[in-house]
């Protein structure tokens, strides 16, 4: 079957980006397994104090230094002033509980050599833990419809998705302010969109990408409420509050009771097995709430 952009909007695969560990940086790839909890190895691992606590850069700004490499069968951690940290993908130790928001579910404890390497690198005790693929965290189903959206260690929603055009326009009013540009990498988006226009991905209700052996189709279901994170410099971990100050002036959200929001939340319709790549056309219809 042919694939049909006979939509409202139509473009392509821009970008695509994979967070294996929450809050540290991202990986820039060409193409990614989808499965229901997202992308293959996105969010799979985080950062925990020694309760069990999540740990993010709203607390540990360094964190943003943390650089994985993914290879077949280890991630390779590499930080400023530490050696690399080697974690093999299926190697676990020890059973441990943990707290991301709201939800604790089981997860597995990495060792006490990657616990040393992050304590000594955030200056502060911590542990890093292997999401347990036997627990099913699901997302708000307030949000999705009553559908059953399993995901990681993301903060809810298994996929973020944003367009070239959003960080585009945040540009355009940075530099009026007199302020450097930013890339989209401080909004941590899994999916670029590139052919539509600033901010489309909040006014569509599905989104269909065509794959190789068929469709992939994210259902955009929450638009994404912004922290602190997209103020700080991801190449220096140095805060500073024109990315959020320009944010105010346009993108406060009356679905969210005014939060600043940027990018859409989406969870993985259809499509799990396939692979995203960049440069897929993509095609979605406008919603009209």
């Amino acid at each position: 079957m042919s694939f049909s952009t006979e939509s409202d909007l139509s473009g392509t695969i821009a970008r695509l980006f994979v967070y294996p560990i929450k809050s540290c940086a991202g990986i820039e790839v060409q193409e990614a397994l989808v499965t229901e909890t997202g992308l293959d190895l996105d969010r799979a691992w985080m950062v925990v104090d020694p309760k069990g606590q999540f740990i993010t850069q709203r607390e540990q700004p360094r964190m943003a230094l943390i650089r994985p490499q993914l290879k077949s069968e280890e991630m390779v951690l590499r930080a400023p002033g530490m050696l690399a940290l080697h974690v093999g993908i299926d190697v676990v130790e020890e059973p441990m509980s943990v707290t991301v928001w709201r939800d604790t579910v089981a997860a597995w404890d990495m060792g006490a050599v990657a616990a040393q390497w992050f304590t000594d690198f955030l200056g502060t005790p911590c542990r890093l833990v292997r999401f347990d693929p036997e627990v099913k965290r699901l997302s708000s189903m307030d949000w999705t419809g009553g559908v059953e959206a399993p995901n990681q260690f993301a903060d809810g929603f298994p996929v973020l998705v944003a367009s070239q055009a959003s960080i585009d326009l945040l540009n355009e009013r940075l530099a009026a302010a007199g302020h450097a540009p930013v890339g989209i990498e401080r909004f941590r988006p899994n999916v670029v969109l590139a052919g539509v226009e600033a901010h489309d991905e909040d006014r569509v209700d599905q989104v269909r990408i065509e794959a190789a052996d068929g469709e992939v189709h994210l259902q955009h279901v929450k638009p994404c409420a912004r922290c602190p994170i997209p103020d700080i410099d991801p190449s220096t971990a140095q805060s500073s509050p024109e990315v959020g100050d320009a944010l105010r002036g346009y993108r406060q959200d009356k679905r969210l009771d005014g939060a600043i929001t940027f990018g859409m939340n989406a969870i993985v319709v259809e499509g799990a097995g396939r692979m995203l790549r960049v440069g897929q056309r993509m095609a979605a219809d406008l919603r009209f709430d």
